[in-house]
C-alpha cells in the first residue's frame, strides 16, 4: 500500500499463522529433528501413595544401551519450581499419586524404548491415600502439611452474621463440579539439548516460556544465561500447558545431559490424559439471606477445591474462584471462605477460567433457587441485585466503568426469544411425556489479567524493533496457542504505528531473544500485553519524531526512510514498555480487599435444551452468548474464542466425566472420555457489546476465559426449567439424571 492503513483494529484480518497451519507447513515439536536424537520415556508409579522399596530392570533387554535417570542424577534441587516448589521432578523415596514420575529412560530406538519402559518394575509399599475432599478435610490421613490444606482465603464485606435474624428468607444449597481434561489437539512434548559447556536448551509445546526457564534454573543449578527455552508451534493449551511443560522439559533435559544426545520426549494421548493436570473438582456451599422483595442481604459462601497431590497452581485457582464466587451482584454483607485441599490424585492445575467456572456455576444455580423461594422470576431477582456504576464488589472494588447489566440481560433475552419460548415450552411439556424442553440463563463477570498485585509483581516487559526496511518485529514471550495472539498483537502494533498489517511480525518466543512479557494465561494477553505493545509502538514512533526524521503525519515511504536513516546512524531501533498499574488500582494481599482486577468482562448466556426422559440425555438446541469485552480487536477471532469456550463448557456441563479408580484415571482415551463433537453442539450465536476500557489497547479487555464460566449454569437452569427437578452437580450424565429423577 502507498498510504497508511489506519483501520486495522476492529477488522477480521487474516491470522498470521493461518496459511502455515492449513497447508501443513507449521512445525510442531514432534516435527522437529536433530542429528543423533534419542527418544525419552517416563516410568511412573502404579499406585496413589507409597514408599519406594526398589527399582528393577527386568527382561532380556540391552540395558547398557539405555540412558537411565533417577532422582539421584539431579544436580540442582529436585523440584518442579512454580509457587511452593513442593512437587519433585522425580519421586525419590515416596510417591504421592498414581502416574508420578520415578524413572526416565532414553534410547535411539523408540520401539525398544517402549518395551523397556514396560520392563521396569517399581516395588512400592502402599500407604493410606485420600481420594475425596471430605477425607482431606476430616484429616482421615495427613498427606500434606499439618491439615491437608494448601491454601485458604477469606473475603469479608460488611457483617454477615448480623443479618440472619432480620432476613425474610434464608436459602441454602450445595453444588459440585467435576474434573475436566483440557484435551488440546496436540499432546505435551519437549526436545532438549544439554551439556556442561552449553547449558540447557529446550524446544516445546508450551504456554509460558519463562515458567519453564525458572524451573530448569532450579533443577540444574545453572545461571540464567545457560538455560534457553524456545516455544515450538503449539497445538492448544487451555491452561494445560501452563505449568506441566516445566516437568517434561526437566525430564527431557536430564536425559539429554546424561546421554550426551538431544532427547525428544513426547506423550501419547493416554499418558497425557492420565498423568497431566486437569480442572480442579469443587464443592460450594451457599447460605443466602434475602428479603421479601428479593434483595440480597447476606451471602455466606464456602468454596473448596481438590488440589491433588501437590500445590502447583491451586492457590491461584482458589483465588480466582473465591473472588468470582459472589458474581456481578451488589450485596452489603458477603463472606467467602475457601480452601484448596490435598488428595492423592495427580495434581490439578490451570484450565480456562481456573476457579471461576466452578464458583460461578454454584452461584448461578443457587440464585435460581433463591428466586423460586422468594417467588420471583430468575431474571427479576437478578435485576434487583445487579451491580451498577459506583457500587462495590465483594472485595470492595468500586465499579468505575459504565455498566449496564440490565441492558445486557434485556438484549440477551430478546436475542434468544426467552419469554416466548418459556411459554411455548410450558405448553409443549404439558402434553409431551418423553421430550421436555427448557430455557435458562446465567449472568456473570470475569476479571481480566492477574489478580490484585499479580501484574505489578510480574512487571511484564514488551519490545518492538524496526528494521531498515521499515518492517516491525514484536518481542514478547506471549505464545500463540491457537487463540490468535500473533494476529491481534500485530493489529494493535499496526494501528498504533499506522502501518500495514503485513509489515508487522512476531519474534519466536525464545527466552534468549525476547523479554519476559509474562505467561499466556488469565485473559491477560490482549489487555495487558497488548497495551504494552501499543505503548512500545508509540515509543518507537516517538523516537523517530524526536530525532527529526519523522513528522506526526507520515506516509509509509517516509516511515521506511526514517527507519533506514536512524539505524544507519544509531544502530538498532528498539522500544520497550514495562507494565505500570492504572491509577486508582489498589489491592491488599493480606485482607484480600480492593481492586481485584483492572477491568471485568460482563456477560449473559442463554441456553435452550431438550431432555429425553427415555434415554435421560440432554441436548442443547440453541445457545446465545452476549458479552461486553471492551473493544473487539478482531471480530472473527473473538467470536471463535466464544464459540470454542462455549463448546468446551457444554462438555463440562453434560459430557466430560473423569473416571477415578484409586487415584488413577481409567478413561484416559478419546474412545471413553466423552467430549461433544460438532454433532452434539447447537448453533452458538455470539454477540458483543462494546464499552472501551481506557487502559486496554484501543479499549480492549480480556476475552478468552469468559465463555467457560456461563454455559454450565445456564444449561442446568434450562434443564430445571424443562423437568422441574433441581440438579446441582456437573457433569450431568444421563445416568446421573436418571438416578436423581427416580429418587
Amino acid at each position: 500500500m502507498s498510504t497508511n492503513q489506519t483501520q486495522i483494529v476492529g477488522q477480521s484480518i487474516q491470522r498470521k499463522e493461518g496459511r502455515d497451519k492449513v497447508t501443513g507447513a507449521m512445525r510442531y515439536v514432534d516435527d522437529l529433528l536433530f542429528p543423533e536424537m534419542w527418544f525419552g520415556a517416563t516410568v511412573r508409579s502404579p499406585i496413589a501413595r507409597g514408599r519406594i522399596r526398589s527399582i528393577e530392570f527386568t527382561g532380556n533387554l540391552p540395558w547398557h544401551e539405555f540412558t537411565i535417570v533417577t532422582a539421584k542424577d539431579i544436580s540442582g534441587q529436585n523440584c518442579t519450581a512454580l509457587i511452593l516448589d513442593d512437587q519433585p521432578c522425580l519421586a525419590d523415596k515416596f510417591v504421592n499419586h498414581a502416574e508420578e514420575p520415578v524413572v526416565l529412560l532414553a534410547h535411539p530406538d523408540k520401539y525398544l524404548l517402549e518395551e523397556a519402559r514396560r520392563a521396569v518394575k517399581i516395588d512400592i509399599e502402599p500407604l493410606p491415600a485420600l481420594f475425596t475432599m471430605d477425607d482431606a478435610l476430616n484429616q482421615t490421613e495427613i498427606i500434606w502439611g499439618d491439615d491437608n490444606v494448601f491454601k485458604t482465603f477469606l473475603v469479608e464485606k460488611g457483617n454477615v452474621d448480623d443479618v440472619w435474624a432480620s432476613a425474610d428468607f434464608i436459602v441454602e444449597g450445595e453444588y459440585e463440579t467435576g474434573a475436566q481434561e483440557q484435551l488440546y489437539i496436540e499432546p505435551n512434548g519437549m526436545i532438549a539439548m544439554a551439556n556442561a559447556d552449553d547449558g540447557v536448551t529446550v524446544w516445546g509445546s508450551l504456554q509460558c516460556p519463562y515458567y519453564v526457564h525458572k524451573a530448569l534454573l532450579k533443577l540444574f543449578g545453572l545461571p540464567p544465561d545457560k538455560v534457553r527455552v524456545i516455544q515450538a508451534a503449539t497445538g492448544g493449551g487451555f491452561g494445560g500447558k501452563e505449568e506441566y511443560p516445566s516437568m517434561i522439559a526437566g525430564h527431557a533435559a536430564l536425559l539429554a545431559w546424561k546421554a550426551g544426545k538431544p532427547v525428544k520426549l513426547i506423550y501419547d494421548r493416554a499418558e497425557d490424559m492420565a498423568a497431566t493436570t486437569k480442572r480442579h473438582p469443587s464443592r460450594t456451599r451457599h447460605r443466602t439471606a434475602v428479603n421479601k422483595d428479593g434483595k440480597l442481604l447476606a451471602m455466606d459462601i464456602e468454596f473448596v477445591i481438590d488440589g491433588g497431590a501437590y500445590a502447583t497452581l491451586s492457590s491461584v485457582v482458589l483465588s480466582r474462584g473465591t473472588i468470582h464466587a459472589a458474581g456481578p451482584y451488589a450485596c452489603d454483607n458477603v463472606r467467602v471462605r475457601s480452601k484448596a485441599v490435598a488428595t492423592n490424585h495427580p495434581p490439578h492445575g490451570a484450565f480456562r477460567g481456573f476457579g471461576a467456572p466452578q464458583s460461578i456455576f454454584a452461584l448461578e444455580r443457587h440464585l435460581n433457587k433463591v428466586a423460586a423461594t422468594v417467588g420471583l422470576r430468575p431474571e427479576e431477582l437478578r435485576r434487583r441485585n445487579f451491580l451498577h456504576e459506583g457500587q462495590t464488589t465483594a472485595t470492595g472494588q468500586v465499579i468505575r466503568e459504565k455498566l449496564d447489566l440490565d441492558g445486557l440481560l434485556t438484549r440477551a433475552l430478546e436475542l434468544s426469544d426467552y419469554h416466548a419460548k418459556k411459554e411455548r415450552f410450558a405448553e409443549h411439556n404439558a402434553t409431551n411425556a418423553t421430550q421436555k424442553k427448557g430455557i435458562g440463563f446465567a449472568t456473570f463477570l470475569h476479571g481480566a489479567g492477574f489478580t490484585g498485585s499479580g501484574e505489578r509483581f510480574l512487571e511484564s516487559v514488551v519490545g518492538i524493533e524496526a528494521t531498515a526496511t521499515g518492517n516491525v518485529c514484536i518481542l514478547v514471550a506471549s505464545t500463540e496457542i491457537g487463540q490468535g495472539t500473533n494476529t491481534i498483537l500485530s493489529q494493535i502494533a499496526a494501528e498504533a504505528l499506522r502501518l500495514d498489517y503485513e509489515m508487522i511480525e512476531l519474534a519466536q518466543p525464545d527466552t534468549a531473544n525476547v523479554p519476559n512479557s509474562g505467561p499466556t494465561v488469565a485473559s491477560r494477553t490482549c489487555m495487558i500485553v497488548g497495551k504494552l505493545v501499543e505503548s512500545a509502538a508509540l515509543g518507537l514512533k516517538q523516537t523517530l519524531v524526536q530525532s527529526g526524521l519523522l513528522t506526526d503525519d507520515y506516509s509509509l515511504d517516509e516511515w521506511r526512510q526514517a527507519c533506514a536513516i536512524y539505524i544507519a546512524e544509531h544502530g538498532a531501533l528498539k522500544s520497550f514498555s514495562k507494565y505500570e498499574a492504572p491509577p486508582n488500582i489498589f489491592w491488599n494481599d493480606e485482607t484480600y480487599q480492593g481492586d481485584a482486577y483492572g477491568a471485568y468482562a460482563w456477560a449473559v448466556y442463554v441456553a435452550e435444551v431438550t431432555v429425553n426422559l427415555v434415554t435421560y440425555e440432554t441436548r442443547v438446541d440453541d445457545f446465545v452468548a452476549l458479552q461486553e469485552v471492551g473493544k473487539v480487536i478482531n471480530p472473527v477471532l473473538a467470536a471463535g474464542q466464544i464459540e470454542g469456550g462455549v463448546a468446551q463448557a457444554i462438555g463440562y456441563a453434560l459430557y466430560e466425566n473423569v473416571v477415578w479408580d484409586n487415584g488413577t484415571m481409567r478413561n484416559n482415551q478419546m474412545t471413553n472420555y466423552i467430549m461433544p463433537t460438532s454433532e452434539d453442539l447447537p448453533p452458538i450465536r455470539v454477540f458483543f457489546e462494546e464499552n472501551p476500557y481506557t487502559y486496554g489497547p484501543s479499549g480492549a479487555k480480556g476475552i478468552g476465559e469468559l465463555p467457560m464460566d456461563g454455559p454450565a449454569p445456564a444449561i442446568l437452569n434450562a434443564i430445571e426449567s424443562a423437568i422441574g427437578v433441581r440438579v446441582n452437580c456437573i457433569p450431568l450424565l444421563p445416568e446421573t439424571l436418571m438416578k436423581v429423577m427416580n429418587a
